[in-house]
């Protein structure tokens, strides 16, 4: 059979099971407001939890930076990419999360697949969580080390891995979400800390879904729990709270200056732009600067999560958490209501399989402090009256 006909059967087996995705264009955005190809919408599925994706501060920060080094980087960071503007958002990165240094890379996959190599290989062993994002688990794939995968924030089950296969190794990893995303729910990164202490084991949270929202400075669910002086590798996304693009690790120098010579994803790959670099820095200070901006995002989560349940509509996740998952359960009716409430005005994200296990489909609801309350009060009557008739 030919490529194209292998494909299209392949295509056709997932449209049978209602697993088919389509690209969604999006020509306007202002804060919680897009404007889409199916006309204006509420925008509950995207990952810009401060609203800051646009933010007039971000833009003219990028826009600046044309004139003087124009757009692309024109190569990797290591032969003539790094401009000063990519050596300022580390500093500032670092800066930010009170680290010695940062690393910045092209987005959060890129960072997870190289960092993870560098750190471990044959010789080792990695402990997983199983709900961990998928760049994480490419990433432990890579380094070819022995993977075992613990049950989601089990640490009983991982102390009994560890007790049984951390001695046969060289070196040791435990590789966690700090707060995952089809969940919302947080790693215990207390007991996972206490654990690889206990046996010689380095940690690596990504907290994507926290950093630039989370603890007192912005800094995550590792400075919320206490915990910035223990996790060993902590990495963070520009591309969410930040409202930009790329991704970051921080820690002490040693560990920059090592990724900077063993991670292939930052060695072989061009640079991010210039103009993006600027506006990350421009995220940095908006958020540093505005901690009312990281309270609103708990608050409008407690004020959605009430309105769903005065409406009879149950959450999964904690309390407090912008990510807001509806159990649908069922793959097809789960696609038909996030169908129907495109229809109505209201983005969300439909997910299913693979992304989250079968039979769990569900509505993945995030909440931004862009949102009003008249758009949680109106999704959650718009989403009752919706599942009311599907």
């Amino acid at each position: 059979m030919s490529l194209a006909s292998t494909l299209a059967d392949n295509l056709a087996a997932l449209r049978a099971a209602h697993l088919e995705r389509h690209l969604r264009v999006i020509s306007g955005r202002c804060g919680a407001v897009v404007q889409t190809d199916r006309g204006r919408a509420v925008d509950f599925s995207s990952n810009d939890y401060l609203g800051l994706a646009s933010d007039p501060r971000l833009a003219a920060a990028a826009a600046a930076i044309g004139p003087r080094l124009g757009g692309g980087a024109t190569a990797s960071r290591l032969i003539a990419g790094n401009t000063d503007e990519h050596d300022a958002l580390d500093a500032a990165i670092a800066e930010f999360f009170g680290a010695e240094a940062a690393l910045s890379f092209s987005s959060g996959y890129a960072a997870n697949v190289g960092i993870i190599p560098a750190l471990v290989g044959r010789d080792d062993v990695i402990f997983s969580d199983e709900l961990n994002h998928a760049s994480l688990i490419d990433g432990c794939r890579l380094s070819r080390a022995t993977i075992h995968v613990y049950p989601h924030a089990d640490t009983a089950a991982l102390a009994r891995l560890m007790a049984v296969h951390r001695a046969s190794h060289r070196r040791a990893l435990i590789v966690t979400d700090g707060m995952f995303s089809m969940d919302g729910d947080t790693a215990p990164l207390g007991e996972i800390v206490a654990l690889a202490r206990r046996h010689d084991a380095w940690t690596y949270v990504d907290d994507a879904h926290a950093v630039g929202i989370s603890g007192p400075n912005g800094r995550g669910t590792v400075e919320r729990l206490g915990l910035a002086a223990e996790v060993d590798v902590l990495v963070g996304t520009l591309g969410k709270a930040f409202g930009v693009a790329g991704a970051f690790a921080v820690g002490p120098r040693v560990l920059r200056d090592f990724l900077v010579n063993r991670a292939r994803s930052f060695i072989f790959s061009t640079g991010p732009m210039p103009a993006q670099a600027a506006a990350a820095r421009a995220a940095l200070d908006v958020v540093r600067a505005n901690p009312a901006l990281r309270a609103r995002v708990p608050e409008n989560a407690r004020r959605l999560r009430r309105s769903l349940g005065d409406v009879g509509i149950a959450t999964i996740g904690e309390p407090d958490s912008h990510i807001v998952p509806i159990v649908i359960g069922d793959a097809v009716r789960t696609v038909q209501i996030g169908a129907a409430l495109s229809e109505r005005g209201f983005l969300v994200g439909a997910v299913r399989p693979p992304t989250v296990a079968p039979g769990t489909s569900r509505l993945r609801v995030a909440v931004s402090a862009a949102h009003t309350p008249d758009h949680l009060d109106a999704f959650a009557e718009t989403l009752a009256s919706v599942m009311s008739i599907s």
